[in-house]
């Protein structure tokens, strides 16, 4: 019988020769998957966002929004597209001498921006879709105080959050290396993901919709008396928001997919020169 799993050294080799193309991607394919992947991302935040506004009960609210959230990375495994959180295993075939570290970077910072244009133009597009005027106004009120939230981390509290999304984003994505069939590539990383919404864990390029359809929104004055928020908190979203969230966010996220989920799984299974 054939086995439909692949092993963790076998899983190994899978991330190793999956990074080595990544390392070979044209600027032009990697701008392009990139932007799909940005944009899958954003359109499971928007569908998570519809689900659960409603819903009261904190732990209630984040468990419904993390059944619909993984569908962005469903999107992103199995119609194929570039995300920068995942591609963080990269560093594996880095370590290993597979690939350069230049060639690694380089793919980070394609990849990275144009996850960001995607995630940005799905939200404006969802802005201008009166998706946001759900329940009178209510989607568009929870974006907003979800944005401001996000704004309002602090530097230490952002990145170590960043941290412990990474981990588990990226342990969804090598576990999807092992599957063979599409159902096991769906049901794999659900469940990962899942988790690290319901914890409210900080992923970058989530945080580039969330950020971003929150300052849209803020422009809508039904949206904001929605929110019920004062203006301290509307102050928030801003410019300045990219920066205080982003960068604590995404360096969080590549110490916990780069450094110990990839770090751990090259020593542990690294082969001997």
């Amino acid at each position: 019988m054939e086995n439909n799993i692949l092993n963790p050294l076998e899983i190994r080799e899978a991330v190793i020769k999956s990074g080595e193309e990544k390392a070979k991607i044209k600027l032009g394919s990697g701008i392009i998957l990139g932007i799909l992947a940005g944009a899958f991302i954003a359109i499971g935040g928007s569908a998570a966002a519809v689900a659960s506004h409603s819903v009261n009960n904190v732990g209630l609210s984040r468990l419904v929004s993390g059944v619909v959230f993984p569908v962005g990375l469903m999107m992103v495994l199995i119609c194929g597209a570039e995300l920068f959180t995942g591609n963080n295993l990269m560093i594996i075939p880095a370590l290993e001498g597979r690939i350069k570290f230049k060639d690694m970077f380089r793919n980070w910072i394609i990849i990275y921006i144009s996850n960001f244009i995607g995630a940005t133009i799905v939200s404006f597009l969802i802005f201008r879709s009166g998706m946001l005027d759900i329940s009178g106004g209510q989607v568009g009120a929870t974006l907003i105080k979800v944005a401001a939230n996000k704004s309002g981390l602090s530097f230490s509290t952002a990145f170590t959050s960043g941290i412990m999304c990474n981990i588990i984003v990226c342990l969804a994505v090598w576990g999807a290396y092992a599957a063979k069939d599409v159902i096991s590539k769906i049901i794999m990383p659900w469940f990962l993901i899942m988790a690290f919404v319901v914890c409210g864990f900080e992923h970058c390029v989530a945080n580039m919709y969330y950020l971003t359809i929150g300052m849209f929104a803020k422009t809508n004055v039904l949206y904001v008396q929605a929110s019920a928020l004062g203006a301290d908190k509307l102050a928030l979203l801003g410019g300045k928001s990219f920066i205080n969230n982003l960068i604590p966010v995404t360096l969080g996220n590549i110490v916990g997919g780069a450094v110990l989920i990839g770090g751990a799984y090259f020593l542990a299974y690294k082969k001997d020169k």
